[in-house]
């Protein structure tokens, strides 16, 4: 199976603007858009990880990828 990503370089002042923003991501991924959503915002993956784990059916995995004095957030949907 090909792995579906999404990679985004936004990067919100608060928590409320992430929610948003992550809340719509959430649906895509829900809707089989893409497996797997990469960003720089910390705030966005885990607004994201936190709406797909509520979903019993959906196993979430959570990756921070570090390089170059800056962070990336991973996270995917089994």
């Amino acid at each position: 199976m090909e792995k579906k990503w999404k990679h985004e370089n936004r990067i919100f002042e608060t928590l409320w603007e992430a929610e948003m923003w992550a809340d719509s991501i959430a649906n895509e991924m829900v809707g089989k858009l893409y497996e797997t959503y990469v960003t720089p915002d910390h705030k966005v993956a885990y607004v994201l990880a936190f709406n797909l784990a509520s979903d019993p059916d959906i196993h979430v995995t959570t990756e921070k990828i570090t390089g170059e004095g800056s962070s990336l957030y991973k996270v995917t949907m089994k």
